[in-house]
């Protein structure tokens, strides 16, 4: 396939200046969540035969995501859209100062596996409501979920505007070669840079949506029964394969055991089976035998059975581990909860700001002093307090990492800007403008200068 043909019918698309009338834009999302709702079954299907995932799952966790976002854009584009007027500066008067949101370009999203529709399709939703034209390159990885996607998309639009691309590790390559007005990646850290490099080489501005190893602390003024449920919820969520997934809960030591006890309480409560709707299999053999090595059979606190042949991995709480344990190295991605303990709050922290900065971290407390340490002292993407994940679901939140999570942020109003740029115009009248900024210079004119600037 000729990519760079493509990238070429997108740019002459482009500069038609259609995608720049907002009713068009707005047509083109409801296009698209029309097809979404068509052909819902397929993505039902599609992802059942990736990893095992339910409707309810797929459905709370994907699909409604995608509509939600669709159904903000349709209602606030406008509003977005308009010219923002801003302050204009005593040296600029008599004049009018307003920032302009206008679409980079030709957009390149590149998707990831662990929520294909969600992560492929949200990007893409902000780059349209934006003004832009845009490739998808959805993750092999989720081989039938990237069919059902690239179905939906070339099936629904033509290519000279949105284009969903199939393949792997050779097209992905080939169409990095291309000079795109923005690329948007989520995935792995060590993909993003080679992503990064690429992008580099034609100054393409790039969004990264990365990951980490994000912490849950548990403060000894926790509800641990609360903490145990949510942090249940959100770790083994998709079989743990999710980016802001509690990566390890770092515990005031007081209260280290009877938040263990909570923890296999509710495990056992929400029934992580295999083939049950509450759970789901690991994407991949490469991925299953990755998360296996990472049991060490002497720290299972709960847990740790599996079945290669389902790639089926039991929620696995480990305790008894130490910062140089090998599952401390990397991002989990899988089913497996490392527990550590901390004796002070300040020294947790810490611990933590000694790592890469985390994609999320999160905080179990009722002691406002430990929120506030949390919020000012350790630097991440974002957060919860007292829950975790769920900032995700909150469109007037920015999602995004730092330093090695990723750069940029999108969801609602940040997504819109993520794939726009933001366009100065000031705008004088013709009149009523003193001569003193224009030559000849003098004493009168510097001590004049220097009051209005």
């Amino acid at each position: 396939m000729n990519f760079q043909e493509i990238l070429n019918e997108q740019k002459e698309f482009f500069n038609s200046q259609k995608t720049k009338n907002v009713k068009f834009r707005k047509r083109a999302l409801q296009q698209l969540k029309e097809a979404i709702l068509k052909n819902e079954d397929l993505m039902y299907e599609a992802i059942y035969k990736d990893f095992g995932k339910s409707k309810f799952d797929t459905f709370t966790t994907e699909i409604s995501f995608v509509l939600k976002e669709i159904e903000f854009y349709l209602k606030n584009l406008n509003s977005l859209s308009s010219p923002k007027k801003v302050r204009t500066n005593l040296a600029n008067q008599l004049g009018s100062s307003k920032i302009y949101s206008e679409p980079l370009g030709n957009t390149l999203v590149i998707g990831a596996w662990n929520y294909p529709y969600q992560l492929s399709l949200s990007p893409l939703i902000a780059a349209v409501a934006a003004g832009n034209t845009c490739i998808l390159k959805p993750s092999e990885v989720a081989e039938n979920s990237m069919k059902a996607m690239a179905k939906i998309i070339n099936e629904n639009f033509p290519r000279e505007y949105l284009f969903a691309v199939e393949g792997g590790v050779e097209e992905i390559t080939g169409i990095l070669e291309l000079k795109f007005d923005k690329i948007f990646f989520t995935g792995s850290t060590k993909v993003g840079k080679i992503v990064y490099e690429a992008a580099a080489k034609n100054l393409t501005p790039v969004t990264l949506e990365l990951g980490g190893k994000s912490p849950a602390i548990v403060a000894a003024s926790a509800n641990l029964e609360v903490a145990a449920r949510r942090i249940v919820w959100g770790k083994f969520l998709n079989a743990g394969q999710t980016c802001v997934a509690p990566d390890y809960i770092l515990v005031d030591e007081r209260v280290k055991d009877s938040l263990v006890t909570s923890l296999k309480k509710y495990i056992q409560k929400f029934s992580y089976k295999a083939d049950s709707e509450q759970y789901t299999q690991i994407i991949n053999e490469k991925n299953f035998e990755r998360l296996i090595k990472m049991i060490d059979p002497e720290n299972v606190f709960y847990g740790g059975n599996f079945d290669a042949r389902k790639r089926f991995i039991e929620p696995t709480i480990l305790q008894n581990v130490t910062w140089e344990d090998s599952v401390m190295q990397e991002e989990i991605f899988g089913p497996i909860l490392p527990v550590l303990t901390y004796k002070n709050f300040n020294e947790a922290l810490l611990q933590i700001s000694k790592h890469e900065k985390p994609l999320a971290a999160y905080l179990f407390t009722n002691n406002s002093e430990e929120k506030d340490l949390f919020t000012s002292r350790i630097s991440f993407g974002g957060g919860c307090i007292n829950d975790v994940v769920m900032h995700l679901s909150n469109d007037h939140l920015p999602f995004g990492g730092v330093g090695n999570s990723g750069i940029g942020n999108y969801h609602g109003k940040f997504g819109f800007d993520t794939f726009s740029h933001q366009k100065a115009i000031l705008e004088r009248t013709t009149w009523g403008e003193p001569d003193l900024k224009y030559p000849p210079y003098s004493q009168k004119k510097l001590t004049w200068i220097k009051r209005v600037l």
